[in-house]
């Protein structure tokens, strides 16, 4: 499960396994990350992957010139599925390992762990139907060029889902939004945001 991957560096034996993994099922050698340092956060980019590693500093740490010494906060999986993704510039693949399961055992609803299995084809109601209404969203605002998706994010859960196509851009984007498919699913600890 790749919440298992939290709190490994970049190096780790356990995430380059799981990378490894990735990079088999998409046919391909795992390729070297394309790196993005910024003060406070470090990206790993495997865009012939489809899934990008946000590392923040340990606790206690302040720079992000180690690696060694950060710890894997974020994963984004991408969906490159008709109607899902409109990208500009560097584009991400479609991540090979899906369908994948999500655990949505909802600490506001107090039920048992379930799964989810999150396909490419995969709309804004199916997910609210499984994971229930989030605890965040936005986005939709504005003329359908130009405007930022809509997204939701349910917090206890550690998720947060970005939304592709004409279905989630402009206005009334949150009427036709249940038909809009996922474009990038960013998993983070939960509780944490």
């Amino acid at each position: 499960m790749l919440s298992e991957l939290f709190n490994e560096n970049p190096n780790s034996t356990l995430l380059q396994s799981y990378l490894t993994k990735v990079a088999s099922s998409a046919g391909v050698t795992l390729p070297e990350p394309e790196v993005k340092t910024y003060p406070d956060a470090v990206y790993f980019n495997y865009y012939t992957l489809g899934i990008s590693l946000q590392f923040i500093p340990r606790k206690g740490r302040t720079t992000t010139s180690d690696f060694e010494a950060l710890s894997l906060d974020g994963i984004d999986i991408y969906n490159t599925s008709k109607d899902a993704f409109l990208g500009k510039g560097k584009t991400y693949s479609q991540f090979p390992l899906l369908p994948m399961r999500l655990t949505t055992h909802a600490v506001e609803h107090g039920t048992s762990p379930n799964q989810f299995e999150l396909k490419a084809e995969t709309t804004g109601q199916d997910l609210v139907q499984n994971l229930g209404e989030p605890t965040r969203k936005g986005g939709g605002a504005g003329p359908s060029t130009g405007s930022i998706s809509i997204w939701c994010e349910w917090s206890k859960l550690g998720i947060m889902i970005e939304f592709g196509g004409d279905q989630a851009r402009g206005p009334q984007a949150w009427e036709r939004g249940k038909d809009a498919i996922w474009k990038i699913v960013t998993l983070f600890p939960k509780d944490t945001r």
